[in-house]
């Protein structure tokens, strides 16, 4: 386990807060949220737990394409300029995650070879990455990102030096993950070992006979229960009441189902996901596929474009406030959606109506099944945009990190 202090915030960060806050401070909701907002001030998902696989598809991303995209752990940035769009706008409130996706970027651009990109981004323990950083990426960085990654932690060390460690076990989703490997070891249940399955017979036999009885030990159904319990993995408390109604009232019968999805529905060799779940690493060469932005047949197309993406840290709607009209091809909204309340969707909306070029495209994902626009977004600014249902629900079935109850596709009416 690393250091909690030095991966989450010791307080919220105002555009974090404003985005979260939607109770009196000291209800008991408004308690909830302002944890959150101070654990997500951190460094939260050192991996995005989105697959760009689906993101790419249901966009149709190709050359000419002006992508605004909330940019999170970066892997989905990353893996989109492997398809050469014009411009890629990724926004984030959390400084941390800004900060990672600028040395993301920075180091495809200046790291001499694919070879010591994968050896930063996808292997754990190189004790050489921290001089890669000094050498090659420092001198490139701009200032901010630098003072992120320079800084200290409680111990003294510098942040970048994780990259020598493991860094996806950093950040709250990776403590979060260890947690729940901690848990399952407490009940005599190592989930790693799932990886020598053979076959996706294997994998099924393995998550009904081992995993699947974890959810009903007292202690996983007593700490799913609490909403903070599922800060560790991103969720929010309005996305926590979201989730319920998906999982028969119960958040172990929600995750119970999510887990099945990850551990049984893909093979073990195309999904990256249950790789970093489960074995808590990627696959070395040759043992199964890795995130696009790390395979060696998109780095050089990676390498050219890294200049395409600027980084922001910013609101969604208010950075499309500032974009021209008619400026926009392709939204990638993740789940911010699930955080907001009626007013908030409906100012991004309008913006992003006002910024869409024709044909333009909106992705986004959701706690549970349904989509959430119909009802709250506005008659006016929703009719002017046909759901995909049926290839959103394909599209979802297909998202290899099975953490989401929904995968949905908006496009512009002409």
């Amino acid at each position: 386990m690393t250091n909690l202090s030095a991966e989450i915030g010791l307080s919220a960060s105002r555009p974090i807060g404003e985005a979260v806050y939607q109770h009196p401070a000291m209800s008991r909701a408004g308690l909830s949220e302002r944890l959150f907002a101070m654990l997500f001030s951190g460094l939260v998902y050192p991996q995005i737990w989105e697959d760009p696989e689906v993101d790419i598809a249901a966009m149709r991303l190709g050359e000419g394409h002006r992508v605004v995209t909330i940019a999170s752990g970066g892997c989905n940035v990353l893996s989109y300029l492997a398809r050469s769009p014009a411009k890629i706008d990724a926004v984030d409130l959390n400084r941390a995650h800004v900060a990672l996706n600028r040395l993301k970027l920075t180091a495809a651009a200046s790291l001499p070879s694919h070879g010591d990109f994968l050896r930063f981004f996808g292997e754990a323990g190189n004790g050489h990455n921290g001089d890669a950083y000094d050498r090659f990426i420092a001198p490139r960085l701009d200032q901010a990102s630098r003072r992120y990654w320079e800084g200290r932690d409680w111990t003294g060390r510098r942040r970048i030096g994780v990259f020598n460690r493991d860094f996806y076990r950093t950040g709250l989703l990776g403590l979060c993950i260890s947690a729940g490997h901690f848990v399952a070891r407490m009940h005599g249940v190592d989930p790693r070992e799932i990886m020598t399955a053979q076959t996706p017979r294997q994998q099924r036999l393995f998550f009904e006979e081992r995993l699947k009885p974890l959810f009903e030990k007292p202690l996983v159904r007593w700490a799913t229960s609490k909403k903070a319990s599922l800060f560790g993995l991103g969720i929010p408390p309005a996305q926590y009441d979201s989730l319920i109604t998906s999982g028969e009232g119960t958040m172990a019968r929600v995750l119970e189902a999510r887990l099945e999805k990850l551990a049984c529905h893909f093979p073990l060799a195309d999904n990256y996901f249950a790789w970093q779940a489960f074995a808590r690493r990627y696959p070395k060469a040759g043992e199964a596929a890795l995130p696009a932005y790390l395979e060696r047949r998109n780095f050089a197309t990676i390498r050219t474009n890294a200049g395409r993406v600027s980084i922001h840290r910013a609101n969604y709607a208010e950075f499309l406030h500032r974009k021209p009209a008619n400026s926009v091809d392709r939204y990638v909204l993740l789940d911010a959606q699930d955080w907001m309340n009626d007013r908030q969707l409906n100012e991004l909306w309008a913006e992003i109506m006002r910024t869409a070029a024709p044909g333009a495209r909106v992705i986004f994902r959701t706690a549970a099944l349904p989509t959430i626009l119909p009802g709250r977004v506005s008659d006016d600014l929703l009719s002017r945009w046909r759901y995909e249902e049926e290839e959103s629900a394909e599209l979802g079935a297909r998202d290899r990190s099975a953490i989401y109850g929904g995968f949905h596709l908006y496009v512009r009416k002409d």
